[in-house]
């Protein structure tokens, strides 16, 4: 399964959960991808990756002759491996552009290695560009990190939209498997009411497993270690690990 995690507003705890949903499944003896396509490549120092050190990233993939066995690298973790990027992505965009169908390019890219992996998890960057257009008509489904604060419903419609977009032109057959909560503070009534709204505006689709404000989730980057690797036994860690057990439990529906 390729799972897009997606969302353009920045700052929702995206790469998070697409870096310890990768290790979270791993863990659960899935074999597992992780696809870096942000320029800033959070994803990739995330599980301790030197970025200015990397002789193939994303980018030889989408913009090179390169393939995904080419460009994949082990994340030092048992079945985990990773694809990294660094601030070179940055032109992917750019050069895309006049591509021939340019919006399907990650989508050839992974079909060839796809059946490898149980899961592959595509770190979107916080944009609506051709990076995350990609993203969406290379998936199976998509989980969108919406953070428990006021503006949290700002920009979800458009994200929507281009979903639907997708569907209608690229991609048929994408689903959203759910919104994941984050950054929710128990102690304020604001947190309460947001998650209240999200629920209702996702009808349903809204994951069950809630990601709490968490210190530790905020250190674990700085060490190369996802919350489950830095704290697993942190408010953070246990709820990424309950999340990956929820997703585990959909799927095998």
């Amino acid at each position: 399964m390729i799972i897009a995690v997606c969302n353009q507003k920045g700052g929702v705890g995206k790469t998070t959960t697409a870096v310890s949903l990768a290790v979270a499944l791993a863990q659960r003896k899935q074999k597992v991808l992780l696809i870096d396509l942000d320029p800033q490549g959070n994803a990739s120092s995330g599980l301790g990756i030197d970025k200015n050190e990397l002789e193939l990233t994303t980018y030889d993939l989408l913009i090179g002759d390169k393939e995904l066995s080419d460009c994949v690298i082990d994340s030092g973790r048992k079945n985990l491996d990773i694809l990294p990027t660094n601030i070179n992505l940055a032109g992917a965009e750019l050069e895309m552009v006049s591509a021939v169908s340019r919006e399907t390019i990650l989508k050839r890219a992974v079909a060839k290695d796809s059946d490898k992996y149980d899961f592959i998890i595509l770190d979107c960057p916080p944009s609506l560009g051709l990076l995350t257009l990609n993203a969406l008509t290379a998936a199976d489904s998509m989980i969108i990190p919406v953070q428990a604060e006021y503006y949290a419903l700002e920009g979800l419609s458009q994200l929507l939209d281009t979903v639907a977009k997708v569907r209608k032109i690229l991609n048929p057959d994408l689903e959203l498997l759910g919104a994941v909560i984050t950054m929710y503070d128990q102690r304020t009534n604001l947190s309460a009411e947001v998650a209240a709204e999200l629920r209702k505006f996702f009808q349903g689709k809204c994951f069950k497993t809630i990601i709490p404000r968490n210190i530790k989730i905020s250190e674990a980057p700085s060490h190369g270690e996802a919350i489950i690797e830095y704290e697993p036994n942190s408010k953070g860690g246990i709820a990424y690990s309950n999340l990956a057990k929820e997703i585990l439990k959909i799927v095998r529906k």
